[in-house]
Parts: C-alpha cells; structure tokens; sequence
C-alpha cells in the first residue's frame, strides 16, 4: 500500500520505518526541513534501539522517503497517518494545532480515496473535527478513523511489529477494511470500534497504568514506615493474575511525553462534561508526591543543601531512550538547584531541551566522573549499565557517602559493605 505519515518524531517516525518494513511504500512530512535533511543522510532524530538500522535499510530498498512537501507523500497515498505531537496546553487539554493543521494539508492534497488515521493521542470527538476541516477543503470521498499508538519508548520498534493489539475506530466498514489490510501482516487482535471509543480507550489505558504505578509508590512509602519490602510486597501482589506484576516497581513515579499529558487530558475531557475523576486525580497527586519525598530525605539526610554538590545518574525519564519530557530526574535536578546546590550528572542518550537547566546541570561523559566530590548520589534512571556500578571506585570518587537509590537498582548489602549511607524506595 502507499501510506503517508506526517510527523517524524517518536510515533511517526517509528511508524513509517516499520510500515516500510512490512512492505509498504511510505513517505513520512515534516515540517523541518533541517531534520529532513538529516534523515536523508540517515542521521536519526531521536534515539531509539534499532530504529536506525531499519531506517537504513528501507531507505535503501526504495521503499521509506522523507519531504517536506505534502504534495509528494498525500495524492497517491491510500492510508494518511497523523503522527504530529499533541503537548499539554496550560489548562491541561491536548493542544491540537498541529492536528488540525495537518487535516488542513491533507485536505488540501487528497486525490482520491483515503483513510486518515489519528495516530497521536487525541481527545474524544477528534475523528469527527478532523473530518471536518478535511471536508472543508475537500469534497472527495474520505474516512477518518482513530488508530492510537500502542509503543514505549525504549521498545517502539519492537512495540509496532509485535504488537499485543491494534486498535481501529472506524466509521465504516470500508475505512476499517483498509486499516486492517495495512497491518495484515501483524499477528495479533486487532480490535475494530467506533472512533469515540478508540480514542477514550488509549487515554483510558494509559491513565491505567499511570494510576498502578502511582499506587505501588503509595503503597512503597508505607513499606518504608511499616518496615515491609516493597519488592516483597510487589511481587506478591503482581502474582495475583488479576493484578498483574507489570507496572509494580516503585521508584520516582512517571513521566515522559505520555502518562503526564495523558492522564491531564482525560482530566480534563472528564470536567469539560462536569464529571469528576477522583482516581486518576489522586494518581497525579501521589506522583508528585514521589518526587518530592526523594528530595525531602535528601533534605533529612545532608540538612541544609546549600553548597552541596549533587550526583545524579540518569537524566531520561526512562531508560532506553533519550526523550527528558516531564522527567522525574529533571525535577529533581531544578529543586536541587532551586535549593542552592550544584548539580552533577551522567546520562549515556539524555537530551535536554530546557536551555536554563542545561546550563546549570555539569553534564558528565561517565558515571564516575559525575561522582567526583559530591555529597550524594541519586540514581534517578534505570539505564541497566547503573545496576552494576563500580561501588569502591564510587567511594573514592566522592566526597560524601550517601546513595539514594531512587528506582531500587542496587543490592542494599553490598552497597553498605563500602560504607555508604543507603536510601531507597520501600525497602527497609
């Protein structure tokens, strides 16, 4: 099939380069014609495993292109995917300009029959706006469907070609037998439903998973006062097959360029329509919290952290990736240095975008070099490479002998075998 994809960040990019994986023919617009250029070259925007290899590859065999030009990707396309982004605006609604901005071109360019598809994650009721700026320019025939993105940062590639679903709101049986040629190839359920319900259902699941992952840090902080083992505790509770054990570590609490604006969106849906959602307000609170506990026994453990020199390992909000959006790590860095201590700190892949805290954080090219003099260490990303860091040469590169281990990567023993003060989440 011909497809375009608009957009060329996370969803769009990893979208395009495995639907040309598949054997389609596909041509991924944006707007930025320097990040164009560089795809052409083969220099990848993002970091993510295994996406450049397969850009390469099928960039090579003719059948992945990039443009900036709407009119050489929309005409002859039979499927238009939506990948462009949908940031939090400041009253916590998705912001859908770039959205609507894009139906507006592929309104413009459309030829012929098509399916547009919103793959980014858009309110309920977006399909039918969608639609309507497209009609608006466009008297041709045409479907909009709701195919939300179904891929974590750090495993996308792998997420989109061994999916555990896919999820098709259609309006009709036409635009749903189109979709469900496209991914044909894929071996998994593929669930067709009306638009609305496509588009409150990832919403609604990632608002899920943010909501477990608030609870296991409740339940991690009262592990800490009750002298219980959080991992004890999580794996006791994740056996029951109704719970699950996925989404069960307790550590900063989430972030990303999903769960947060996800979770404040469907807030937001709920009082546009005067219902209240006490669950998924009460997992915003507890994720706050979580951050702000790490810093309050820093706070206990240093005192006053003016003029301490701060260690932080880890600056993504996840490992795997480089995407710093509503990190929990970045957080903690702003209030370190709001406090009046400087900030150290290693990431192998972080990209920070804020300009201000880039300056002020002193980015490190290792782990131990990040170490040298501070009074403290947090380990604030999960990147495997931390799990095994060298804890004598750790003791001899810092000035203070306090670890806190904020995503529990460490064995408590072996870390108080060289004499550090040891803090973690929900471990006694």
């Amino acid at each position: 099939m011909n497809v375009a994809v608009i957009g060329t960040g996370y969803v769009g990019l990893v979208s395009g380069a495995c639907l040309a994986e598949l054997g389609h023919r596909v041509t991924c617009v944006d707007v930025d014609p320097a990040k164009i250029e560089k795809l052409r070259q083969g220099v990848m925007p993002i970091y993510e495993p295994g996406l450049e290899e397969l850009v390469k590859r099928n960039v090579a065999n003719g059948r992945l292109s990039f443009t900036t030009q709407y009119e050489d990707a929309v005409p002859e396309a039979e499927f238009v995917s939506i990948a462009v982004g949908t940031p939090s605006a400041e009253d916590g609604s998705a912001d859908l300009q770039y959205v609507f901005k894009a139906a507006e071109m592929i309104g413009k360019y459309l030829k012929r029959y098509a399916v547009v598809a919103d793959k980014s994650t858009v309110p309920v009721g977006t399909a039918e706006r969608v639609g309507g700026i497209i009609r608006s320019v466009y008297s041709g025939e045409f479907d909009v469907i709701s195919n939300p993105e179904i891929l974590r940062e750090g495993h996308a590639v792998s997420d989109f070609l061994n999916p555990t679903r896919i999820i098709i709101g259609s309006p009709s049986e036409r635009a749903a037998d189109v979709a469900l040629k496209l991914y044909s190839f894929l071996d998994c359920p593929k669930l067709v439903m009306s638009p609305r319900s496509a588009e409150l259902t990832k919403y609604a699941a990632n608002a899920f998973l943010a909501t477990k992952i608030s609870y296991i840090n409740e339940i991690a902080h009262l592990a800490e006062e009750l002298g219980a083992d959080i991992e004890e505790v999580a794996a006791g509770i994740g056996s029951d097959p109704r719970i699950g054990k996925d989404f069960l570590r307790a550590g900063l609490g989430w972030g990303g360029s999903c769960f947060p604006k996800d979770v404040r969106a469907i807030r937001h849906t709920a009082s546009a329509v005067g219902h209240d959602m006490p669950i998924v307000s009460a997992a915003l609170e507890m994720n706050a919290r979580a951050k702000q506990r790490v810093v309050s026994r820093i706070e206990n453990a240093l005192g006053d952290l003016k003029g301490k020199r701060v260690a932080l390992l880890g600056l993504s909000f996840k490992n795997n990736t480089d995407d710093t959006r509503e990190s929990a790590a970045l957080e903690l860095a702003r209030r370190f240095l709001d406090a009046g201590a400087s900030v150290s700190a290693f990431d192998p892949a972080a990209v920070i975008y804020d300009a201000d805290l880039e300056a002020n954080i002193d980015r490190k090219t290792s782990a131990m070099d990040a170490l040298h003099e501070a009074d403290a260490l947090i380990l604030a990303t999960e990147w495997d490479e931390f799990r095994s860091l060298d804890l004598a040469e750790a003791k001899q590169k810092m000035k203070g002998n306090l670890i806190m281990d904020a995503r529990n990567l460490l064995d408590p023993e072996q870390v108080k075998k060289f004499g550090f003060v040891y803090l973690c989440v929900g471990r006694s």
